[in-house]
C-alpha cells in the first residue's frame, strides 16, 4: 500500500480560513469534500465510469488531495473541522456507491484518525447507520480497506465509553465471524492479520458471551467477501482452525502479531467450551499441540538465547504454556502428549524457570547498584508482575507431567541430558512446597531408575525424605 503524500503547506491566506489552531485552509478542506461528493455523483456520464455509474479508479489529483486530508485528519482540529462538515456522512455514501477500492480505503481511514479523539469516537459509534455500514467494510475483498476497517474498529473498541456499543452491533451481526474468519484462515496479508487478530483478542476480553458464540458458531452460513455484487457463501468456520492458520503465517514475520494470536487461544481456554473446542477438534487437538510445542522447542527462549529472553518472551510464553497446560490436564491420554511430554518437560520449563532466576538475580544487583526513579520502579514492579504468572504456569504444568512420567520417559530423559541434579534441584526448588506431592511421585519413579540421583536429592530437600 502507497504511504500517503505529507499534508500540503497553508493555503489558509484569508482572515479566518484556518482550521482551529493548524495552518490548514477551511476553504481547501471543504473544496476536496465537495469534489468527494461529486466523485460518486457525477453531473454527466463519465467515459472512465464503471457501467453502474461510478468511477473504479482515482485521478491522480484527486488521490493526491485526500490523500493529504489522511494525513491531515490527525490533527484534532482538522477531525474537528471534518466532524463539524458531516465528513462520516460524505464517507457513508462514497461506501454505499463507490467502487473505487483505493477511495473507500482513504475514506475509511481518514474516520479511523478521526475515531482517535473521544468525543468523534461516540459519535461515530452512536451512529447505527455508519456502524452498520462499517462492519459491512470487513467483508470487502480489498486487503487496505479491510485494514483501515480494523484499525478503526480497534480504535472504537479501545475507548471504554463505547466500547460495549460495538460489542453488542458486532454480536448482533453474524456476518462479522464468518468475514472475520475468512480474513484470518486465507489472507497472506501479515499487516491485516495481526490487526484482525488484535481486535478478535480485544473483542473476547471484553465480553466472554461473544467469545462464547463464536466458540459455538460456525453452523450457519452468511454472506461474505466477493469481488462482484453477488453475494459469496462462506464455508462452515469453526474459530480454532482459523486462529491456527493466521498465527503460522505471522509467526515467522511479526512476533507482536504471533503474541496476540496465542493470547487469543489463552483467552478460549479460560472457558471449558473454548478448551473443548481445542481438544475436540476433528484431529484432537494435535495441530494446535503441534503448532505450539514447535514454536516452543525450536523458535522461543532456546539454549543458546540469553537468560534476558525470557522477559521478551515472557507474555507469548505464558499464553502457549497456559494452553499447553490445559490441554495435557483434559488430554493426558492422547498419543501427542504422551510421547513428548519427557523432553518439554525437562528441556523447556526448567530451563525457563533456570532463565527467571538469572533475570531475578540480575535485577536485585541492579537495585544494588543505583536507585531507581519512581516510574522505573513501577515498570519493574509490572515486569516482575508478568515473570510471576509465567512462572505459576510453568510451574501447573510442570507439576501435571511430572504426575505422568513413567520409568521409561525418565530413563530416557537421564539417557538425554535433560534429567540430572541441577535441572531437578531447579524444579524441586520452584515446585515446593505447593506441590508437593508431584514431586514425590515423581521423586519415587526417579529412585527406580537412578537410586543415586534421589539420595542426593532428598538430601538436598530434607522435607522430600521418606520416613518409616
Amino acid at each position: 500500500m502507497d504511504r500517503n503524500p505529507s499534508p500540503p503547506c497553508s493555503d489558509a491566506e484569508e482572515e479566518g480560513d484556518a482550521v482551529g489552531n493548524t495552518v490548514y485552509s477551511k476553504h481547501w478542506l471543504f473544496s476536496v469534500l465537495t469534489r468527494l461528493i461529486e466523485v460518486i455523483t457525477p453531473a454527466e456520464p463519465d467515459p472512465a465510469a464503471s457501467p453502474e455509474g461510478a468511477r473504479t479508479e482515482l485521478d491522480e489529483e484527486m488521490e493526491n488531495d485526500i490523500c493529504k486530508v489522511w494525513d491531515m485528519s490527525m490533527d484534532e482540529d482538522v477531525a474537528l473541522f471534518l466532524q463539524e462538515f458531516n465528513a462520516p456522512d460524505i464517507f457513508m455514501g462514497i461506501f454505499a456507491k463507490s467502487k473505487c477500492p483505493r477511495l473507500t480505503e482513504i475514506c475509511v481511514g481518514i474516520l479511523g484518525n478521526m475515531a482517535c479523539f473521544q468525543d468523534i469516537c461516540m459519535s461515530i459509534s452512536k451512529d447505527e447507520n455508519l456502524g452498520q455500514v462499517l462492519l459491512q467494510r470487513l467483508c470487502d475483498s480489498d486487503s487496505p480497506t479491510l485494514l483501515e476497517t480494523s484499525r478503526l474498529l480497534l480504535t472504537c473498541l479501545s475507548q471504554p465509553e463505547v466500547a460495549n456499543v460495538w460489542v453488542e452491533r458486532i454480536r448482533e451481526n453474524p456476518s462479522v465471524y464468518d468475514c472475520v474468519c475468512f480474513i484470518m484462515s486465507s489472507s497472506t496479508n501479515v499487516d491485516l492479520l495481526v490487526k484482525v487478530g488484535e481486535v478478535v483478542d480485544k473483542l473476547f476480553d471484553l465480553d466472554e458471551e461473544l467469545m462464547l458464540n463464536w466458540i459455538k458458531n460456525g453452523t450457519c452460513q452468511s454472506v461474505g467477501p466477493s469481488v462482484d455484487d453477488s453475494p459469496e457463501e462462506l464455508p462452515d468456520f469453526k474459530i480454532v482452525p482459523c486462529i491456527l492458520e493466521a498465527a503460522k503465517q505471522v509467526r515467522s514475520d511479526n512476533p507482536e502479531g504471533l503474541d496476540v494470536y496465542m493470547h487469543i487461544l489463552q483467552l478460549l481456554t479460560t472457558v471449558d467450551e473454548g478448551i473443548q473446542a481445542i481438544v475436540q477438534a476433528p484431529d484432537g487437538g494435535k495441530e494446535t499441540w503441534s503448532l505450539l510445542y514447535d514454536l516452543i522447542c525450536q523458535e522461543l527462549c532456546q539454549p543458546d538465547d540469553p537468560p534476558i529472553i525470557v522477559q521478551e518472551q515472557k507474555t507469548v510464553l505464558a499464553s502457549i504454556l497456559s494452553v499447553l497446560s490445559a490441554m495435557f490436564a483434559s488430554q493426558t491420554e492422547q498419543e501427542y502428549t504422551r510421547m513428548r511430554k519427557s523432553k518439554l518437560c525437562f528441556f523447556l520449563l526448567i530451563r525457563i524457570l533456570q532463565y527467571m532466576e538469572g533475570c531475578g538475580k540480575r535485577a536485585v544487583d541492579n537495585s544494588k547498584e543505583s536507585k531507581q526513579e519512581e516510574a522505573g520502579r513501577t515498570e519493574i514492579n509490572e515486569e516482575d508482575f508478568h515473570l510471576k504468572i509465567l512462572k505459576d504456569i510453568c510451574c501447573e504444568l510442570l507439576s501435571n507431567m511430572l504426575q505422568e512420567l513413567t520409568k521409561e520417559n525418565t530413563l530416557e530423559g537421564l539417557h538425554q541430558g535433560h534429567l540430572n541434579e541441577q535441572t531437578c534441584s531447579c524444579a524441586f526448588q520452584n515446585l515446593l512446597p505447593l506441590y508437593f506431592a508431584s514431586v514425590e511421585s515423581f521423586l519415587e519413579v526417579l529412585r527406580e531408575a537412578d537410586q543415586t540421583l534421589a539420595d542426593n536429592l532428598e538430601k538436598r530437600f530434607p522435607s522430600l525424605k521418606v520416613h518409616t
